[in-house]
């Protein structure tokens, strides 16, 4: 394990609602590291629905939700949060000091004054594709997310899907590859154009296969991946050379290693205060999909209205002694230089 990296505020979450908390606490002078299981900040809105328009979003008649996150990150980039992608929070426990400390399964520590859950409904979990006995495989041939690219190189890389995340490290991964074969059930993606290109770009060239079929089996022994069966759309089956194998097959929420925290649940959800959006916990907020009170609405705008109540909390858990002084962004000179617009 490295060493703990010690911070302000931890967010876990990087949806709509971990990223605009960014921008509220760093108006607060806090700085925050955010963790998230998925690989690209986003979380619901860049994962199950980048191009659903969005309608209730204020000061927006129509933004995607990819447009959504983009304008998000633009917003917090003057507070330069740091993301730890592709990460998942195992553990939360509480320090003789008061801090708290979180360990992730790439076993990075993390240890904070205030700890920040914009999870949305639970972490994304990987859906297991229907292959039998692939449950053997995972964890050392088959894997959900790619967590360090020097593990696969050298390695004969199977991926399987269509969308963004089967496309990307399609294209990552095939530098350093001793070959990668693209799976997808069809001839269509849902990826990025530009990213689909690219990928028939490689194939054209030789430098990498793309097969239109559906895996059906494993061969190997001892968790180690030999070969995969495809069953090809003329019914036919081939075996395709695989050490490693990245199925890509979606999501699902789960509230996942949260309901192991020590905290009070609802229904698979965090109450917490209205005032603070505190859980009964001492420095540990909820906000967004996550929590519940009496009235809970699940809307991003009300997650926006939460973070912003939750920063001028975690100051005076961060920052005692000192004096808050309520500003606006329109008329404050301090904000407006911490934003670079003056």
């Amino acid at each position: 394990m490295t060493a703990p990296i010690e911070t302000d505020v931890v967010i876990v979450g990087a949806g709509p609602v971990g990223l605009f908390a960014v921008f509220e606490l760093g108006l607060l002078d806090l700085k925050a590291h955010v963790i998230d299981i998925l690989d690209r900040p986003g979380g619901q809105c860049t994962e199950l629905y980048p191009e659903k328009p969005i309608y209730d979003i204020p000061g927006f008649p129509i933004v995607t939700g990819q447009g959504l996150v983009e304008n998000l990150m633009e917003q917090i980039k003057p507070f330069h949060p740091t993301f730890h992608l592709s990460q998942q929070v195992e553990s939360l426990t509480r320090l003789d000091d008061g801090r708290v400390q979180l360990t992730t399964d790439a076993e990075q520590a993390f240890i904070a004054k205030v700890v920040v859950i914009a999870a949305g409904g639970g972490s994304f979990q990987p859906k297991r594709p229907p292959v039998p006995g692939i449950e053997a495989y995972e964890g050392t041939s088959v894997f959900y997310a790619v967590r360090k690219m020097e593990a696969f190189r050298g390695e004969e890389i199977v991926i399987v899907g269509g969308g963004d995340s089967a496309l990307d490290w399609t294209l990552n991964l095939q530098p350093i590859a001793k070959r990668v074969t693209l799976i997808h059930r069809r001839d269509d993606f849902r990826a990025a154009p530009h990213s689909v290109e690219q990928m028939r770009k490689l194939v054209a060239e030789g430098a990498m296969d793309l097969v239109i079929g559906q895996v059906t089996g494993l061969e190997g022994a001892d968790g180690k991946l030999s070969a995969a069966t495809v069953k090809l759309s003329d019914n036919s089956l081939t075996t395709i050379p695989a050490t490693r194998l990245l199925p890509f097959f979606g999501l699902t929420m789960k509230l996942g290693p949260i309901a192991n925290w020590g905290l009070n649940l609802h229904e698979n959800l965090v109450p917490v205060d209205t005032e603070k959006f505190e859980t009964s916990e001492a420095g540990i907020f909820a906000i967004g999909d996550i929590n519940w009170y009496p009235g809970k609405l699940k809307l991003i705008l009300s997650g926006f209205h939460e973070g912003a109540l939750m920063a001028q909390a975690a100051k005076r858990i961060v920052a005692p002694g000192e004096r808050i002084i309520f500003q606006y962004t329109t008329s404050s000179t301090n904000l407006q230089k911490k934003l670079g617009v003056v």
